[in-house]
């Protein structure tokens, strides 16, 4: 089954169950998909890398705002951001742990040949391809930046 079947059926089940929260999220997740199948050359399907993409956009947009709320003193605003987001997250593949992402950023580091900081931009190219989906771009970047200090 597709994620937007899956997401459709999903819709149905917050609908009975009067879910608001799984609700906005889902039909938030329904229309960047819809918006991402009727963009200029996607034809009628949208592969799952891209469905992946599509999600993650929506956990950081969600964390932005987030972060805004709570910066702000808007709890009620916070409140529904993280149940979107929560929500949103249960669509996505678990993220890499810790562990995890340094054993693959060092054997990265180790394939490019990478030495110091200034080879950064090397190691964040394979690392973003290699990870994609696995790890967050920020999370990536720190742990890159630790792994090559001299």
């Amino acid at each position: 089954m597709s994620l937007t079947d899956t997401i459709n059926n999903d819709i149905k089940t917050a609908m009975k169950s009067k879910d608001e929260a799984a609700l906005r999220a889902l039909r938030g997740i329904k229309s960047a998909l819809l918006l991402a199948k009727t963009e200029k050359g996607a034809g009628d399907s949208i592969s799952g890398e891209k469905e992946l993409q599509i999600l993650q956009k929506l956990v950081k947009q969600r964390k932005e705002s987030l972060d805004i709320y709570v910066q702000q003193g808007r709890k009620d605003l916070a409140d529904a951001e993280a149940e979107e987001i929560a929500v949103i997250e249960r669509y996505l593949p678990a993220p890499m742990s810790e562990a995890e992402l340094r054993a693959a950023l060092t054997e990265i580091i180790a394939t490019t040949g990478a030495s110091g900081p200034a080879d950064m931009g090397k190691v964040m190219g394979a690392a973003t391809q290699q990870l994609a989906g696995k790890a967050d771009g920020k999370t990536i970047s720190a742990m890159v930046r630790t792994l090559l200090q001299p």
